[in-house]
């Protein structure tokens, strides 16, 4: 049941990921920012970061959108981890799950330029996005094998989006 409600997660974080992709700037060229919070204007910062500031305070539902990318990918984090314990840290997929979704979290940020690293920020952007093909990956072979053993039903199926719902809106 973990892997089925991982996987819904999964396609949460890639829904959120698709919006702010079409917004986001993954370059380390310097500009001034000209977006809409005062305090900040003429301050240099990355074209990334500008990005991020306008997709924020200038795009409609920038800023949910942001909020919901990080929190259902904290979600997903968190549903590995309880999905390798469960397996008694036995189960290679869940442990190498664990190692990508904590990797994605950590490129995410550094593709926003919250890192002060010499590693340019569309290096950043890359990881972020193979981390994440890698995690589509080991969910969809994981969601085999196991559908192989178990074949789903609707109650089953059912299940999941409910309790998967019910994390998010917790």
């Amino acid at each position: 049941m973990v892997g089925e409600m991982l996987i819904y997660c999964f396609v949460l974080v890639l829904i959120t990921g698709g919006f702010l992709a079409f917004h986001y700037t993954p370059s380390g060229e310097l500009i001034p920012y000209t977006g809409a919070y005062e305090p900040l204007h003429g301050t240099m910062m990355t074209r990334a970061y500008d990005s991020l500031l306008t997709l924020s305070f200038d795009s409609p539902r920038g800023l949910l959108m942001r909020q919901l990318h990080a929190q259902f990918s904290a979600l997903l984090v968190a549903g590995t981890v309880v999905w390798a314990l469960l397996g008694r840290l036995r189960y290679v997929f869940a442990l190498v799950g664990l190692g990508l979704s904590l990797l994605g979290r950590f490129t995410g940020h550094g593709s926003a330029d919250e890192y002060p690293t010499a590693v340019p920020i569309p290096l950043w952007y890359g990881l972020h996005l193979l981390a994440a093909l890698a995690i589509a990956a080991i969910l969809v072979v994981s969601a085999r094998r196991e559908a192989a053993r178990e074949p789903r039903t609707p109650g089953f199926i059912a299940l999941g989006l409910g309790l998967t719902l019910l994390l998010i809106f917790w």
